[in-house]
């Protein structure tokens, strides 16, 4: 069995995973639209709640189009998903053969059929999700896989997206998935 709190972080990680890999279709919106606020006086709860509400006035036609325009684009996305483009600090670095290896000593891999690379942020959120949920590394083994691939490169997208004149609601995921990340990093500093 998996602690409650452990599969509330699970399900965040799952869901921002979603959200950055494709947009949101009119089932997820309503879903959405149908969870509970969160409480309190937190960036986390602002975020979630604002997402929630955006979901109100939100059309999947045009989620589509700004999904599309922000990370695919036609030539150049607007902000590159991959978070390996934020973590580089020399030309010769490549965090994606580090994180390669680690999958693979996890036993997990990308499917042939899917064109994205393992760093995509999708990729890296649904690898937390999966640890936790479903392989449930100890604390110690998430920690350092949020610390050596998530947390920067994750957090660094996100700020592109809230940067990026043609986000608008995606700005608003972007903006509670940097506070997930925020909470994440808070809470395994504090288990130590």
């Amino acid at each position: 069995m998996i602690a409650p709190e452990d599969d509330a972080r699970a399900n965040f990680y799952g869901l921002i995973a979603r959200l950055f890999y494709a947009p949101p279709d009119s089932q997820l919106i309503s879903q959405l639209l149908q969870a509970a606020p969160i409480e309190g006086d937190t960036e986390l709860a602002a975020g979630w709640n604002e997402m929630i509400e955006a979901c109100r006035t939100a059309f999947p036609a045009q989620l589509e189009a700004e999904h599309t325009e922000l990370f695919i684009g036609t030539g150049k996305a607007a902000v590159t998903p991959y978070v390996s483009h934020y973590v580089l600090r020399h030309s010769n670095d490549n965090p994606l053969v580090e994180l390669r290896a680690r999958l693979g000593a996890w036993g997990i891999g990308r499917r042939e059929e899917v064109p994205e690379y393992e760093d995509h942020v999708s990729g890296v959120c649904e690898t937390m999700r999966f640890v936790i949920a479903v392989q449930q590394r100890a604390p110690e083994e998430q920690r350092d896989f949020f610390e050596r691939f998530v947390y920067r490169g994750a957090g660094a997208f996100c700020d592109a997206v809230s940067a990026s004149n043609q986000a608008r609601f995606y700005k608003v995921v972007a903006r509670f998935g940097r506070a997930f990340l925020e909470v994440e990093k808070s809470a395994f500093e504090m288990a130590g």
